[in-house]
């Protein structure tokens, strides 16, 4: 029977009309609607008809969490009396509940691009809802794009809403094509907020890590709410381990504590979803799987940390992980808004109200920060490999599509233009990471179809800390583990093994063959090896030799380390699948991976072998030798007795890069006529040479030959004087290097008679001078039109002034500087009309003897 009552009372209601007539118009909408207000739930069902407004349509709405998909279509069912699986069902990673009467389903994102995948057309769907679209993570804009992309070439029929509670409204109508924006007054109760931040400040969050400190602030918070306000507490915290390490912390709180995350057990999940019983206060530790599209029962306060996990990646070492970051504002007024859903309520905030203002606006989009492996993968097979064909609301970075591409092309998934080949459409199909995929495929004739199944599915979903860190012994336990964890492994396992079987119903493996082959190969593979090799077939750059105890060095170059007292240490090689790079550390850290020998890592790095001759620049020196290397470790080397010269002219090349043109030998002069060169190129420009390091390094051949070439080591660059070479880079078939002399002269001629070098070293020509020599010149020197900044020099040759405008000195500070020196300095002229007085660099006592003036 439907629950009428619960319809009407929803306030999404009176925004219905206007959706559906926006639908019928353009075919596309943005739906603006306050949380509670039934956007989740009433809207699919009148979409579909189900009410008994309008006609009958299959309305597919895609949530960005299995948690909120099932929560969603339970919610559906009820609503209409029955249970998910008639008329409203949901398909989530390994869970399915859809009948044959099923016309509204709820789905992942994930689970949407899967179908997109396989079915362009999206047959049989009529209306397509993106809900919660404001938190931007990268399956629900890919999903949105690949819509857009039907509806404009095949499906100009497809109905398609973007749907929030905050969001950028009018980003996403104009990239719906100007769709209509259609807004639901909402009856979110109050919600009052308290500034709750800690007394004493806490480290900022680091990686992974928040500080001990917070979440006992946290944990006081919550204690402090229970005893303020009435009704359950949820509290938003950004991760398994943090809610793990508070729920301690309440121990004795006189209330229920419960934990809801994406790796808490359904039944978990949908305990908590379906209310408290009355007999007590409840408090609900939850990640941001708890933000939208779930209401909590009896929840009135809300206590929040201020922090989530984003995806972050470091794409030149190949490495991914979560970070924890600030909460945006929008995040903010999202979890909040959990404590006004069905009365009155309040939200505590650890942070000051000055903070508040200095967040971010809106979470940062996924496509911006995420590994962008997948992503390529589905644009290479949907036929657009750039992505630039696309309607997304934010490009995809063009250096992580650079990177996400050479991790397509090494595993096989994509063509040299970056298209998709048979192999990167299968193992697309897959459901998972592109890196997973290819052990899934390639792993799956050594080891077997069943148990490299079992290790995508280990490492598809990181196991809980409690498991360790060796991939081998993970496995083990999630075999015989009961808990949540092992739980939704076997389910994933299930799924993948079902994946490899091919069109004629056989293992990929060659399981069904009988007697010797690739079958009986892999059954006489032990697990250690097994997963050794899985491991290094997803992450072969992460291949990682021991250079001493808990340290190895990986494939890509970055050092790796293992966690104090992990059972993994001397092992001589290591296939690294879950690493992290903290900031500002020179290695990343394991997290979990799997014992190899050097054979696996050569059988799965193959592809980054290097075998042959090597002259580089080394440790300040020309170091030449035979190698054999797996990217950046070594295997065997020896050392190489007549490198080619052109291989030691590139190593020299590369020092002088590094290390600059101090290598040379610079003398004095050769040191002034690059600091002369330089201000000519600044003051004239072309034709006189840029001699910064860079440019010099790039014009070796103009003016370092031969010299460069006859060089064999370190010492013989110090040999080459780099003054006479730079003479080579005078404009001489322009005849102005014959100027040289002209427009930056190496010393000026001052009224006394004497030669005074000229300094070119800094921005402005220097000319220190002793003042009693430039009695007499009332116009400040110049060299190529740039007038030089005058030292004036006491009689003793320390600094008395500086001018750039010796006219300007002699009227007004000549005075000055003369009351000041010239009792020290009685023994020198100090007349003063300084104009009238012959310039000197003698004593007043030898001119007169001298009969000077």
């Amino acid at each position: 029977m439907i629950r009428t009552d619960a319809l009407v009372a929803l306030p999404v209601r009176t925004a219905v009309p206007a959706l559906r007539r926006a639908l019928d118009e353009r075919g596309t909408a943005v739906l603006c609607a306050p949380p509670g207000t039934g956007k989740t739930t009433l809207v699919p069902l009148v979409l579909a008809g189900l009410t008994g407004e309008g006609p009958p349509r299959r309305v597919v709405v895609a949530e960005p969490r299995r948690i909120a998909a099932r929560a969603a279509a339970r919610r559906m069912a009820w609503l209409l009396g029955e249970r998910p699986g008639e008329r409203v069902g949901f398909t989530v990673r390994g869970e399915r509940a859809v009948g044959a009467r099923t016309v509204v389903e709820v789905v992942t994102t994930g689970v949407l691009l899967q179908r997109l995948q396989r079915d362009q057309e999206l047959a049989g769907a009529d209306v397509v809802i993106l809900d919660e679209c404001h938190e931007r993570h990268l399956d629900a804009d890919t999903a949105a794009a690949f819509l857009l992309d039907v509806r404009e070439t095949l499906r100009p029929d497809l109905r398609l809403v973007a749907a929030s509670a905050t969001t950028d409204a009018q980003g996403w109508a104009r990239l719906l094509g100007d769709a209509p924006v259609i807004e639901a007054a909402g009856v979110s109760h109050p919600v009052e907020v308290v500034w709750a931040p800690p007394a004493v400040p806490v480290r900022p969050p680091h990686g992974m890590r928040v500080d001990p400190a917070l979440l006992t602030h946290v944990a006081s918070v919550v204690r402090r709410a229970l005893a303020e306000r009435d009704g359950d507490v949820l509290c938003f915290l950004p991760g398994v381990g943090e809610i793990a390490r508070v729920a301690g912390q309440l121990a004795g709180s006189g209330a229920e504590v419960l934990q809801v995350h994406g790796q808490a057990p359904a039944a978990v999940q949908d305990a908590v979803l379906a209310g408290g019983s009355g007999a007590g206060r409840r408090v609900v530790l939850a990640t941001s799987v708890a933000e939208s599209s779930l209401t909590v029962p009896g929840v009135r306060v809300v206590v929040d940390s201020g922090l989530a996990r984003e995806p972050r990646t470091d794409h030149a070492r190949g490495l991914s992980a979560l970070t924890t970051v600030r909460a945006s504002q929008a995040t903010g007024r999202q979890r909040a808004g959990r404590a006004g859903r069905e009365a009155h309520g309040a939200v505590y905030r650890c942070w000051t109200e000055a903070e508040d203002g200095r967040l971010a606006r809106f979470p940062a989009p996924e496509i911006r920060v995420a590994d962008l492996a997948g992503f390529a993968l589905r644009t290479a097979c949907w036929g657009d490999p750039g992505a630039t064909g696309l309607a997304l609301l934010d490009p995809p970075p063009a250096g992580a599509m650079s990177a996400a591409r050479e991790v397509l092309t090494a595993v096989g998934a994509v063509d040299a233009d970056g298209r998709a080949t048979a192999r990167g459409t299968r193992m697309s199909r897959l459901g998972v990471h592109p890196r997973l995929a290819r052990a899934l495929v390639d792993g799956a004739r050594e080891v077997g179809g069943r148990r490299a199944a079992e290790v995508v599915a280990l490492l598809s979903e990181e196991p809980p800390r409690a498991y360790g860190d060796d991939l081998a012994a993970a496995l083990r336990t999630a075999r015989r583990g009961g808990d949540g964890y092992a739980a939704r492994w076997r389910q994933e396992v299930r799924r993948l093994s079902s994946s490899l079987t091919d069109s004629a119903g056989r293992d990929p493996s060659g399981g069904g063959s009988s007697g010797g082959g690739p079958a009986a190969a892999a059954q006489a593979l032990t697990d250690d090896a097994a997963v050794g090799l899985m491991a290094a077939l997803a992450f072969p750059e992460r291949v990682a030799r021991n250079r001493g105890g808990e340290a190895f060095l990986m494939a890509s170059g970055t050092g790796a380390e293992l966690r104090e007292g992990s059972g993994l240490r001397g092992s001589p090689w290591l296939a690294v699948a879950v690493a992290d790079r903290p900031a500002h550390a020179a290695s990343a850290r394991v997290g979990l991976a799997a014992v190899i020998d050097e054979d696996t890592a050569v059988l799965a790095a193959g592809h980054l072998r290097f075998r042959g001759e090597e002259v580089r620049w080394s440790d300040g020196d020309v170091v030449a030798r035979v190698v054999d290397r797996l990217g950046a470790v070594e295997l065997a080397v020896r050392p190489l007795r007549q490198p080619a010269p052109e291989l030691i002219r590139t190593a020299l090349l590369e020092g002088l890069g590094r290390e600059g043109t101090a290598l040379l030998r610079w003398t004095r002069d050769g040191e002034q006529l690059r600091a002369r060169l330089a201000f000519l190129h600044r003051a004239l420009g072309a034709p006189w040479p840029e001699v910064s390091d860079e440019a010099l390094v790039a014009r070796a051949g103009e003016w370092l030959e031969p010299e460069l070439s006859r060089a064999r080591r370190r010492a013989d660059l110090g040999r080459i004087d780099a003054g006479q070479a730079l003479r080579r880079l005078l404009p001489w078939a322009t005849g102005e290097a014959s100027r040289l002399d002209e427009l930056a002269p190496e010393r000026i001629e001052v009224p006394s008679g004497s030669r005074v070098r000229v300094e070119y070293g800094g921005e402005q020509p220097v000319l220190a001078v002793k003042l009693q020599e430039l009695f007499g010149l009332a116009e400040t020197p110049s060299v190529a039109g740039v007038p030089v900044l005058v030292h004036l020099l006491s009689p003793a040759g320390r600094p008395a002034a500086v001018t750039a405008d010796l006219a300007s000195f002699w009227r007004e500070g000549y005075r000055a500087v003369r009351a000041e020196l010239r009792g020290r300095y009685p023994k020198h002229p100090w007349p003063e009309d300084p104009s009238t007085v012959t310039a000197t660099r003698f004593t007043s006592a030898r001119l007169k003897r001298e009969g000077r003036p």
